[in-house]
């Protein structure tokens, strides 16, 4: 028999719709797998089971079954409030803070139905690309414990790899959700700014962060999308972003139906290759080349892009990434319990001018209009999700900022661009290393070109055949 953490999100669905399960009882399994493997994966940073069951009742006896997400489990990520719940932000600062208010991601899912767990693991303040927090242990990466699981939104993947949760919800402002999605063999998709009302972009620092989904399939990951975007009609919508242009959804009638011919471009360069030394390791290379093989086969057209240089794209960015920092909301003696990098930014954030910032935001909105030109001529534009396999726990330097800066752009230069651009994109696993860990690629779309995506997301999953693949920690 069949259990249910091996049905994919959308089986689980319909299993609720049939009442072939209740709320309760799926809440009670993943509760169960969550207290058997959390500890040997750091994955949820708080776990709520009182709360959880409480919640699966209220949907059962109170929430109509139409909501898109009825019944289905998840966790928040430890950067968005839950009132009544510890919100620590991956922080020793925040240790003890409960807040009385939910955030409108929060609310989101709740309007939508699902059951939320507890919180998952992040890294302080969701700042660096790995999730290796002072305030609780690693993440790690269930196909091999020795590596990390990614960042900002490691836990989220690692519980959903693990199948500790059948999706999870993550927040991307430079590649928080695609890169622990890649690194965990796992769908991860970054909307176009503005899609999600609840967590747009439109109010963040350059317009880079965005929420959107971590799944194991295409399929789930269109399904919690929907659910997040909560579409007018059912229910209500509390808030309303300024939408992506194109098609609005529901995206996951794309993901099922998986069809069209696209023409994609193959690209190879980043804007961080004039200040930093870029390379793509051979099994990043390996997957990037599985996956060209894999759309030559479905008919796709496929065009090499020739480099375009931005050397003022790292400036730029490191100015954003340190100003986002001085916001962080501790101050004083209160410092002392930040982590060295935390405080790095911290300093060199509130030390950037007026001028400075002003200059690297008209900067990168004109980079933002020369990539959407450079992108025009192509329906997709294929690059590798990472340049590196997933690195060991431990591998970044926490004590030196610019040497953790620079491995994280080592690690990961095709994802903050795409943030500062505005556009859609989605890791999908299409390969994998000798030692058997999952090596994906990333899809970027046009402007609101999610179910497109989805589509060609959709075609390569079912030609690579790895979405029932588990790791052995399953």
């Amino acid at each position: 028999m069949t259990e249910l953490h091996e049905h994919t999100a959308l089986e689980l669905h319909q299993l609720l719709q049939r009442r072939d399960v209740s709320p309760v009882e799926l809440a009670e399994h993943y509760l169960a797998r969550i207290e058997r493997l959390n500890p040997v994966l750091g994955a949820l940073a708080t776990v709520t089971p009182e709360l959880a069951l409480e919640r699966a009742r209220f949907v059962t006896d109170h929430v109509p079954t139409a909501a898109p997400l009825w019944g289905l489990p998840l966790a928040d990520k430890d950067l968005h409030r839950r009132a009544g719940v510890p919100a620590r932000f991956g922080s020793r600062a925040f240790t003890d803070f409960v807040p009385d208010d939910s955030d409108e991601l929060v609310l989101a899912v709740d309007l939508a139905g699902a059951v939320s767990l507890g919180k998952s693991a992040t890294p302080e303040f969701g700042l660096p690309s790995y999730t290796e927090a002072l305030s609780g242990p690693p993440a790690r990466n269930p196909w091999d414990l020795s590596l990390g699981a990614g960042g900002s939104s490691g836990g989220a993947a690692s519980a959903v790899a693990a199948g500790m949760l059948p999706f999870a919800p993550g927040s991307d402002g430079g590649g928080s959700i695609r890169i622990p999605a890649a690194s965990c063999g796992l769908v991860g998709v970054k909307p176009s700014r503005g899609r999600v009302p609840a967590g747009s972009g439109l109010a963040s620092l350059a317009g880079l962060g965005v929420a959107g989904p971590i799944a194991r399939t295409v399929t789930d990951a269109a399904l919690l999308l929907d659910g997040l975007i909560a579409p007018v009609g059912y229910p209500p919508a509390h808030r309303f972003a300024v939408r992506a242009p194109g098609d609005d959804g529901p995206f996951l009638g794309a993901a099922i139906r998986g069809e069209g011919r696209f023409q994609l471009g193959v690209m190879t360069d980043s804007p961080w290759d004039e200040a930093y030394e870029i390379a793509i390791d051979a099994p990043s290379r390996a997957a990037l080349e599985r996956a060209i093989e894999l759309a030559e086969g479905l008919g796709h057209g496929i065009e090499a892009m020739p480099a375009a240089p931005e050397p003022g794209y790292p400036e730029a960015f490191r100015t954003i990434w340190q100003t986002a920092a001085a916001t962080i909301p501790v101050d004083g003696e209160a410092e002392a319990l930040l982590e060295p990098l935390t405080r790095w930014l911290l300093e060199r954030g509130r030390a950037v001018p007026a001028r400075q910032l002003a200059e690297a935001l008209s900067w990168l909105t004109a980079f933002e209009e020369r990539v959407i030109r450079r992108f025009a001529p192509f329906d997709v534009v294929l690059t590798p999700a990472l340049a590196l396999t997933p690195r060991p726990v431990g591998w970044y330097d926490a004590s030196d900022g610019e040497r953790n800066f620079a491995q994280q752009v080592q690690f990961t230069p095709f994802t903050s661009f795409v943030n500062v651009a505005g556009l859609p994109a989605i890791t999908v696993p299409v390969d994998e290393t000798d030692a058997g860990v999952p090596m994906g690629v990333q899809l970027i779309g046009r402007p609101g070109g999610e179910a497109t995506l989805f589509a060609l997301a959709a075609q390569l999953e079912r030609r690579a055949r790895r979405s029932r693949r588990h790791p052995p920690t399953w």
